[in-house]
C-alpha cells in the first residue's frame, strides 16, 4: 500500500496515511485515461452549431428564368446550394456529442488518475479542511502552507459551503466532493489537496 503524509490546515505534518493499492496504487493506464478525457469533453460540447438549407433559406420562390430558349443553365430557385446567399449542403445542425464508456472502464480511468497523482508525488492529504466563516485569505493561507503554487484541485468528503466559497475566486483552484471528484479535473490540476474523509469515500467507492 502507498503512504502518503498527512498535513493539518497549517501545512504542518501530522503522521503517515496508507492508500488502498486498488484505488490509489495501480499502474496507469493511458489509453484509457486519454479516452475518459475525450469522453468528458466530448460531453461538454454545447452542440448548438446551426446552418440552413435551401428550405430554411428565405427567397427563391419562383424559377428565375424559364427552362428553355435562354442558353443559360437551368434553374429552379435562386436559393439553391450553388447561388450566393443559397442553402447549405449537409451543414451541421444541433445535436449531442454526449456519450458513455463503459462502467468498468470509467472506473478503471478513475484509478489511473488518481494512482499518476500518488506516483508523481503530486497529493496532499488533509487531517481536515474547514472554515469558520467564507474567507479567500484562508484558503490561501492553507494553499502557502503547502507549498501550492500551481494548480489545485481541492476534495472534501461531504460539501464545505465555507471552503467552496473561499475556493471558488482563487485563480487555478476548483473544488469538488469526492462524489464529485473526475478524470479530466484530476489531470488538468497539477495538485491533488484531499482531505482524509474523502480518500475513506473515494477507496469505499472504487475499492
Amino acid at each position: 500500500m502507498p503512504k502518503v503524509a498527512l498535513y493539518n490546515q497549517t501545512g504542518a505534518q501530522v503522521g503517515e496515511i496508507e492508500l488502498a493499492d486498488a484505488v490509489f496504487g495501480i499502474e496507469p493506464n493511458q489509453h484509457v485515461l486519454h479516452d475518459a478525457v475525450v469522453m468528458q469533453q466530448s460531453s461538454m460540447r454545447q452542440g448548438t452549431h446551426d446552418t440552413k438549407t435551401r428550405s430554411e433559406v428565405s427567397g427563391g420562390g419562383r424559377k428565375p428564368w424559364k427552362q428553355k430558349g435562354t442558353g443559360r443553365a437551368r434553374q429552379g430557385s435562386i436559393r439553391s446550394p450553388q447561388w450566393v446567399g443559397g442553402g447549405t449542403v449537409f451543414g451541421p445542425t444541433p445535436r449531442s456529442y454526449a456519450y458513455k464508456l463503459p462502467k468498468k472502464v470509467r472506473r478503471l480511468a478513475i484509478k489511473s488518475a488518481l494512482s499518476s497523482k500518488v506516483k508523481n508525488e503530486e497529493i496532499l492529504v488533509l487531517e481536515g479542511l474547514q472554515f469558520e466563516a467564507p474567507k479567500t485569505k484562508e484558503m490561501t493561507a492553507v494553499l502557502k502552507n503547502l507549498n501550492v503554487a500551481s494548480k489545485a484541485l481541492v476534495v472534501t468528503g461531504d460539501f464545505a459551503e465555507n471552503v467552496a466559497l473561499s475556493a471558488r475566486n482563487i485563480p487555478g483552484v476548483k473544488f469538488v466532493t469526492a462524489e464529485g471528484i473526475n478524470v479530466l479535473d484530476v489531470l488538468k490540476h497539477d495538485k491533488l489537496i484531499i482531505t482524509k474523509d474523502a480518500v475513506a469515500k473515494v477507496e469505499e467507492v472504487l475499492g
